[in-house]
């Protein structure tokens, strides 16, 4: 390739259409299943989905969770069953954002909304607190200082189908396979496996 070679292929990408977007100020949407910042949930009914079983933490490879049950006051239960997350913690220095957590939790308590914009200037910021994890009284993550949290950020954040889930299978198809979620109600069902079905009229031509 000569000297003015090199500028003829310049000038030619001048006339195409810009792949790249003017970032902060454009973004591109974020996919559905996005792997962002965690969330744990509660029922519709206010109760905490988290009930200290400690799969998650057990099953993390980064081994950046820890938790720690505690039994329910028979007074005022924190969550359904006889025990509850007391001490929830994730170390986001070492976080992968794997979603084994999401897999292994059988209550769909811990989720991932789509936020991936926030930074510390202090690592202790960096562990995020059951205070900080579980949702507000309106089923909605709680924006902290550091974190950019855009329009749809928030929603559908248990918005996954584990590969154990039985979602993933055709038959439960148009079958809601998820609990209530507080602010959110019951999540729509999965779509289906199956291919669409064809007119009977198309089948009766053959």
């Amino acid at each position: 390739m000569g000297y003015f070679d090199g500028f003829k292929v310049t000038f030619r990408t001048l006339f195409e259409d810009r792949v790249t977007l003017s970032y902060p100020d454009e973004k591109r949407q974020k996919p559905e299943r996005f792997h962002g910042r965690h969330v744990l949930n509660r029922y519709e009914d206010g109760m905490e989905k988290c009930i200290g079983c400690e799969l998650c933490a057990a099953v993390c490879p980064a081994r950046c969770i820890y938790v720690r049950g505690l039994d329910n006051p028979p007074d005022a239960p924190v969550s359904p069953g006889e025990r509850y997350g007391y001490v929830y913690e994730i170390n986001y220095l070492r976080c992968i954002h794997c979603d084994l957590c999401v897999e292994a939790c059988p209550t769909e308590a811990i989720t991932e909304s789509k936020l991936f914009e926030f930074s510390f200037t202090d690592r202790r910021d960096a562990i995020y607190t059951k205070a900080e994890l579980v949702v507000d009284d309106e089923g909605r993550p709680r924006e902290l200082p550091w974190e950019d949290w855009e329009t749809g950020d928030d929603e559908h954040t248990s918005g996954w189908m584990r590969a154990t889930s039985p979602s993933g299978a055709a038959r439960y198809e148009g079958q809601v396979q998820w609990s209530g979620e507080l602010g959110y109600g019951v999540r729509a069902p999965e779509p289906g496996q199956q291919p669409p079905q064809q007119p009977a009229a198309a089948e009766d031509e053959r």
